[in-house]
């Protein structure tokens, strides 16, 4: 069937040039519009399978190879981008106790304070915020979760509400990641084992020849409301489709959105599976968010049942809910018209194959990286040495520090606090924004430490 659409494709784009199709390529593309309408208009189940009359050329589910026609389509990385758990439970009384603790040290006006506001879990470090989301009162979160907590006496609430970052789910398989996550959890209440997804984020990145932007807004035929482009200074970056409802779909540029954004980690999965940049050009990504209620429609609500049903979600995404077409000006019927080539490729990824290799690192600590860090601090000091007429490097790192040590000497002097406890109490807050330091600042270990460093931070 693949097949048929790609010739279908390169003969339409033959015909365009010479101005006069043939009879043959008119029957072949009827007979291809007519065999697309009955696959994508047949009724599926969220497993895949087509409800009904069998298919008689393809199986019922989207199984057919990605590899294909390379030079008009390739899918280099698929899976799961985002995930969001629910797991019903009770919180323990003395973590709450705790929790309540670091809410009020994170809401505090001394620096000294919120630095304390730290919740050492598992092999995680989280960051304690000092506001609560909506009838969850306590947020924890490093680089792998964002943790919302009930209150122990809300009985009807779930106990934690997930968000599982996108980072995490390049580097472990789900079901390793639920399981740290559970690990996490147990240490604050008691759960129950299997959670419920609250939505779930499936992509698949890819680089084509077509343009993106190729297409008008009616080529689109959906069942949202909302069709909208966009561009990023001056280059068309993407589509959005049914934002804000229980499903909505992005294609969208990602190389340039990670220019934007500097979160590498998927250049390196992208160049694995054979990506060159200078040769493929930018990678996008079609993206699709299923929200709670078309999950609970389905009957995969439960994470189990949401993991064994990858493909019949893309499936229902990608030939119910919303179709790239190719408009006939003879059928006013929108829904007959063509899938165009492009989204009978992305539509045939199957999700139960290998989506891509995983990265090798990861770290729950959210610190910038060192290009961020070196470019910044580069950046600062060659402006510190052109204002001061400086041009030998080492001369300028050498002035540089001895100007900065007198600034930040003179700030300290002026809060009424020691050099040296200023420093340490503005490091204190930088780790608990990078979950990189358990902070121990102001801990009364029976040696008058803590009283003394109250004095002195208050400038007593």
């Amino acid at each position: 069937m693949l097949a048929v659409d790609m010739e279908l494709y390169m003969q339409s784009h033959d015909q365009h040039d010479s101005g006069k199709p043939s009879d043959q390529s008119l029957l072949t593309q009827t007979a291809a519009a007519e065999e697309l309408t009955a696959r994508t208009h047949a009724e599926r189940a969220p497993d895949g399978q087509v409800f009904g009359e069998v298919e008689q050329d393809t199986p019922p589910t989207n199984r057919v190879s990605n590899k294909y026609n390379p030079g008009f389509f390739r899918a280099f990385r698929w899976g799961v981008d985002s995930l969001y758990l629910s797991f019903s439970g009770e919180l323990h009384s003395q973590q709450e106790t705790d929790l309540k603790k670091f809410k009020l040290l994170a809401q505090s006006q001394l620096i000294q304070d919120q630095a304390l506001a730290q919740m050492s879990l598992g092999s995680h470090l989280f960051e304690v915020k000092d506001k609560g989301a909506g009838l969850f009162p306590y947020v924890l979160e490093d680089n792998a979760f964002r943790i919302q907590l009930s209150r122990a006496t809300a009985k009807s609430m779930p106990m934690a509400y997930v968000k599982i970052s996108s980072e995490y789910l390049t580097h472990k398989p789900v079901e390793e990641v639920v399981q740290d996550l559970r690990s996490v959890l147990n240490e604050l209440g008691v759960i129950d084992y299997m959670p419920k997804v609250s939505r779930i984020d499936l992509f698949v990145d890819f680089v084509s020849s077509v343009d993106m932007e190729s297409w008008d807004r009616h080529d689109w035929v959906t069942r949202a409301n909302d069709i909208n482009q966009y561009s990023v200074g001056g280059e068309f970056s993407g589509w959005t489709v049914g934002l804000g409802g229980t499903v909505a779909a992005r294609l969208y540029n990602k190389s340039l959105e990670i220019a934007k954004s500097k979160k590498l980690y998927l250049l390196p999965l992208w160049n694995e599976a054979g990506w060159k940049e200078d040769d493929d050009g930018d990678v996008w990504r079609l993206e699709f968010q299923f929200k709670r209620d078309i999950l609970s429609q389905f009957d995969v609500q439960s994470l189990s049942a949401c993991m064994s049903n990858l493909n019949g979600l893309w499936s229902y995404a990608t030939t119910e809910w919303l179709k790239l077409t190719q408009p006939n000006p003879d059928d006013q019927n929108r829904s007959r018209w063509p899938i165009h080539p492009l989204w009978a490729c992305l539509a045939t990824v199957d999700f139960e194959t290998n989506g891509g290799a995983l990265s090798r690192t990861f770290s729950p600590e959210r610190v910038p990286s060192d290009r961020r860090l070196y470019d910044h601090g580069f950046s600062v000091i060659s402006s510190f040495m052109a204002r001061e007429g400086i041009t030998d490097f080492y001369q300028g790192i050498e002035a540089f520090q001895f100007a900065l040590y007198n600034h930040i000497n003179n700030r300290a002097m002026n809060d009424g606090a020691y050099f040296d406890l200023y420093v340490e109490e503005r490091i204190a807050a930088k780790a608990r924004k990078f979950n990189s330091i358990l902070n121990k600042l102001g801990v009364d270990d029976g040696s008058g430490d803590a009283d003394e460093y109250r004095k002195q931070s208050d400038g007593e």
